[in-house]
C-alpha cells in the first residue's frame, strides 16, 4: 500500500498508460480522480478502477485552463487534498515538419504542453500549501532522440522533458518533487491504431517490436509500475529525473 492515504490526479486516465496507472494507484490505496476528454471511456474505466469512495471521474480537456481548474476544485471539494499529479494526457501525431499543419500543431502542442503546464499551474499552489507533492510528467524516448515523421509529437516531448527539468529546479526546495518517465514503444490503443492503419499490419508490428532490444512493445501496466516508483516516498530522491522504461530503444 505504497499510495495509502494519498490522493492522486491522472490526466488521459480513460485508456492506455493512465488507465493502468489510475488503477495500480488504487491496488496501492490511493484516492484517484481520473481526467480525460472522452467520456464514455471515462465511466468504463473509472467502473472498473476501483470502489466508488476511492476514485472519482471528471471529464476534462486539459488544454482548457477553466476544464483544468475546476477538476482541480472538484478534486479538492472530494478529496480535500492533492498529493501526486500524473501528467499523461497527450497524442501522436504522423508527418514531417513539411506534412504537418499549423492547426495540427497547435493541437498537439496545446494537449502534449500546454496541458501538462495548465495542470501543474492549477495544482502547485495546493501542493505547496500542503507541504509538499509529487508531480510525474509522461514524457517519451523521443524527448532523447528523433524517429522519422513524428515532428510535432517528437517536439512536445522534447518540451515536456525541458520542463519537468525546470520546475525541478523552481521547486523543489518547496517540498514538490517534479519527475517523469520517459516510455519506449508502447502497446496501447494508440499502438494499435497505428499498426492497423499501415499498408503492412504484420510488418509494422514488427519494425516497432525491433525497436526495443527485447525484441517486444512494452506493456501500460509496466510503465505503470514506473509511474508508481516515481510517485511513492520510495523515489524521495529522485528529483528532476526522467526515467527511461524502454526495452533498450534508446542505448541502441
Amino acid at each position: 500500500m505504497r499510495l495509502e492515504g494519498k490522493v492522486a490526479i491522472v490526466t488521459g486516465a480513460a485508456r492506455g498508460i493512465g488507465r493502468a496507472t489510475a488503477r495500480r494507484f488504487v491496488a496501492e490505496g490511493a484516492r484517484v480522480v481520473l481526467a480525460d476528454r472522452d467520456r464514455d471511456a471515462l465511466a468504463a474505466t473509472a467502473a472498473a478502477a476501483g470502489p466508488a469512495d476511492a476514485v472519482l471521474a471528471r471529464p476534462c480537456d486539459v488544454a482548457r485552463a477553466a476544464e483544468v481548474e475546476a477538476l482541480v476544485a472538484a478534486t479538492l471539494d472530494r478529496f480535500g487534498r492533492i498529493d501526486i499529479l500524473v501528467n499523461n494526457a497527450g497524442y501522436g501525431h504522423r508527418g514531417t515538419v513539411e506534412q504537418t499543419s499549423e492547426a495540427e500543431w497547435d493541437a498537439l502542442m496545446a494537449t502534449n504542453v500546454k496541458g501538462v503546464f495548465l495542470s501543474s499551474r492549477a495544482v502547485l499552489p495546493v501542493m505547496r500549501r500542503q507541504g509538499g507533492g509529487t508531480i510525474v510528467n509522461v514524457a517519451s524516448t523521443v524527448s532523447f532522440i528523433g524517429i522519422p515523421e513524428r515532428a510535432a509529437y517528437v517536439a512536445s516531448k522534447g518540451a515536456v522533458a525541458a520542463l519537468t527539468r525546470a520546475m525541478a529546479v523552481d521547486h523543489a526546495k518547496e517540498g514538490i518533487r517534479v519527475v517523469a518517465v520517459a516510455p519506449g514503444t508502447v502497446a496501447t490503443d494508440y499502438y494499435d491504431r497505428v499498426v492497423a492503419g499501415s499498408p503492412d499490419p504484420e510488418g509494422m508490428r514488427r519494425m516497432l517490436a525491433a525497436r526495443q532490444l527485447i525484441g517486444r512493445a512494452g506493456t501500460p501496466e509496466e510503465i505503470a509500475n514506473a509511474i508508481l516508483f516515481l510517485a511513492s516516498d520510495e523515489a524521495s530522491f529522485c528529483v528532476g529525473t526522467i526515467l527511461l522504461v524502454d526495452g533498450g530503444m534508446v542505448v541502441q
